[in-house]
């Protein structure tokens, strides 16, 4: 086996769409070894501050490592500051970092703030795209399929939850890297970030 294919990936299919009022963000739990699945509940969705959250897909060790590094920047930044830091601001520096040494990652920095809700897919050399839904990782193609077909500018927190799982049950279901479950978040101005619990993911799914 190669070092490349050696490596603890994530595979994956992480979401990001934004409704009326806020955004969900989603995201499956299988993390792949080549064609072997290493692992059955890998985190892959990460609340990094009260309006914010954080999805990876790509290698394990430096989506993890991003994760506590944002994590701390952001909670730096609001100490300094007194006041949350922009969804766009989250995403620039999330791409400066990964400018500065470029890791095998694909992510979605999602979140709220006085503009709204808002998706910036940043790539592994520090790219930042900002868009109103997108789908990463292996299972993207299926996700987007999906997405195309039932995303409406103003959709409600409801429809924004069904179709996230609908969209991430769909990979789970077409791609060979992603599955065993998922994890979807709602991020609201007025509630902040909120986990759904498997009972709720559970009937979203129904």
């Amino acid at each position: 086996m190669s070092e490349q294919q050696s490596v603890l990936k994530t595979g994956t299919s992480t979401i990001g769409i934004t409704f009326n009022g806020g955004v969900v963000v989603g995201a499956d739990h299988r993390a792949t070894m080549g064609h072997f699945i290493a692992n059955k509940s890998v985190q892959k969705l990460f609340k990094i501050g009260d309006n914010l959250a954080l999805t990876t897909a790509g290698v394990v060790g430096h989506a993890q490592s991003i994760s506590r590094t944002l994590s701390a920047e952001v909670a730096l930044f609001e100490l300094r500051r007194q006041q949350q830091l922009t969804v766009k601001g989250a995403a620039t520096l999330t791409a400066n970092i990964l400018s500065g040494r470029p890791h095998w990652v694909q992510l979605l920095i999602v979140g709220v703030d006085e503009d709204g809700g808002h998706v910036y897919s940043i790539d592994s050399a520090g790219g930042s795209i900002p868009d109103v839904y997108c789908a990463t990782g292996s299972g993207s193609p299926y996700m987007y399929g999906v997405l195309e077909d039932g995303f409406e500018d103003g959709m409600s927190r409801t429809d924004a939850l069904k179709l996230a799982a609908r969209a991430l049950s769909a990979s789970g279901q077409r791609d060979a890297a992603s599955g065993n479950g998922m994890d979807l978040a709602v991020i609201t101005a007025a509630d902040g970030f909120q986990l759904l619990s498997p009972d709720e993911v559970t009937k979203l799914l129904k």
